[in-house]
C-alpha cells in the first residue's frame, strides 16, 4: 500500500462526501489519468471498491425497508448475467493477445459524458417526470412492459458496469426514476445500492480471475476513502449543491473528452464524422446553386 493509493481515495472519497456523485464517475478516471494506473486494473479495482463500501448501504436501506427487492431481482436478471458474459469475451480476448484496454477506455469516456449530462438534467428530468404521468403512449407502453423494460436495463448496465465500472450508481438510478416514477427518491436509492452491491461484486471478481485487480491500491482506496467520505459530507452540507454539481459534471465531461480523444478509434470516428458533414454540406450547396 503506496502513499499515492491513499491519496487518490481520500480525493475521490472527498469528492463523494462533497457531492454524493457516485465513485467509479470518478475512482477510475481519476486513476488513469491521474495516477498513470492501467485501464483494466483501475476498473478490477474500482468495481471491489464499490462493492465494499456500499454494503453498509444495503442493511440501512433494508432495515429502513426502502429497498425493492422484486425491481432488484429484475435489474439482477439482467446485469448478472451479461456482465458475466462481459468478462468471458474479456478473458477471451485476453487469452488471444488483444489489449483490450482501449474498449474499457473508450467505454469509460462514453460512461463519463453520460453521466455528466444526468447530473445536469436530473433535477428537470425528476420534475418532468412526476408532472407527467398520464395516460400518454409511451406510459402506457412502459407500464404494459416495464418488467421486460427493467431487465433490458440491467443488461445494458451489466455491460457497461463491468467494462468501465461507471453507471450502477447515475445511470442505475436514472433507469429507476424513469421507468419507477411514483417511487421516493430514497427507495430509489436503496434500490439502486442493493443492485449495485452484488453487480460490482461480480463484475470485480470476474476481473480478479484474469488479474485485473491490485490489492495494495484497493487497501490505500479503503483506508483514504472511508474517512474522506464523511469529512466531505460534513463539509458539503455548508456548500451549494447548485454549485458543486456543475463543476463535477463539468469535470466528468472533461475526462471524458480527454479519455476519448486519447482512443486512436474515437479520433478516426470524429475525423470520419466531419468528413461526411463536409460531403453533406458541399452537397447541398450544390443543390442550392443550381436551384437559383
Amino acid at each position: 500500500m503506496e502513499l499515492f493509493h491513499i491519496a487518490a481515495g481520500a480525493l475521490v472519497g472527498l469528492v463523494i462526501g462533497l457531492t454524493g456523485v457516485g465513485g467509479g464517475s470518478l475512482m477510475t478516471p481519476i486513476l488513469v489519468l491521474g495516477f498513470g494506473i492501467s485501464p483494466a486494473i483501475a476498473v478490477g479495482t474500482d468495481l471491489l471498491y464499490a462493492a465494499l463500501t456500499k454494503c453498509s448501504g444495503i442493511y440501512f436501506h433494508h432495515k429502513n425497508r426502502t429497498v425493492d427487492w422484486k425491481v432488484v431481482f429484475l435489474l439482477g436478471s439482467g446485469s448478472i448475467p451479461c456482465s458475466i458474459i462481459t468478462i468471458l469475451l474479456l478473458e477471451h480476448l485476453k487469452k488471444a493477445g488483444v489489449n483490450f484496454d482501449n474498449i474499457i477506455m473508450l467505454t469509460l469516456s462514453v460512461m463519463l459524458i453520460l453521466t455528466s449530462f444526468i447530473i445536469i438534467i436530473k433535477s428537470r428530468l425528476l420534475n418532468f417526470i412526476h408532472s407527467n404521468h398520464g395516460d400518454s403512449s409511451l406510459v402506457n407502453f412502459v407500464r404494459a412492459y416495464r418488467p421486460l423494460i427493467t431487465v433490458f436495463a440491467g443488461c445494458i448496465l451489466g455491460c457497461v458496469v463491468t467494462l468501465s465500472s461507471v453507471g450502477a450508481g447515475a445511470i442505475g438510478s436514472a433507469f429507476l426514476f424513469l421507468l419507477y416514477p411514483r417511487k421516493s427518491s430514497i427507495a430509489i436509492v436503496g434500490t439502486d445500492i442493493a443492485h449495485a452491491v452484488p453487480l460490482t461484486a461480480i463484475a470485480g471478481l470476474g476481473h480478479l480471475h484474469f488479474g485485473s485487480v491490485d490489492f495494495s491500491l484497493l487497501m490505500g482506496l479503503l483506508v483514504g476513502g472511508v474517512p474522506a467520505i464523511y469529512l466531505g459530507s460534513l463539509i458539503g452540507k455548508k456548500l451549494p449543491d447548485n454549485v458543486l454539481r456543475p463543476l463535477i459534471a463539468l469535470l466528468l465531461f472533461g475526462m471524458g473528452i480527454k479519455l476519448m480523444l486519447s482512443q486512436p478509434l474515437a479520433i478516426d470516428f470524429i475525423i470520419g464524422l466531419f468528413q461526411q458533414l463536409e460531403a453533406i454540406i458541399s452537397q447541398i450547396s450544390i443543390l442550392i446553386e443550381e436551384t437559383k
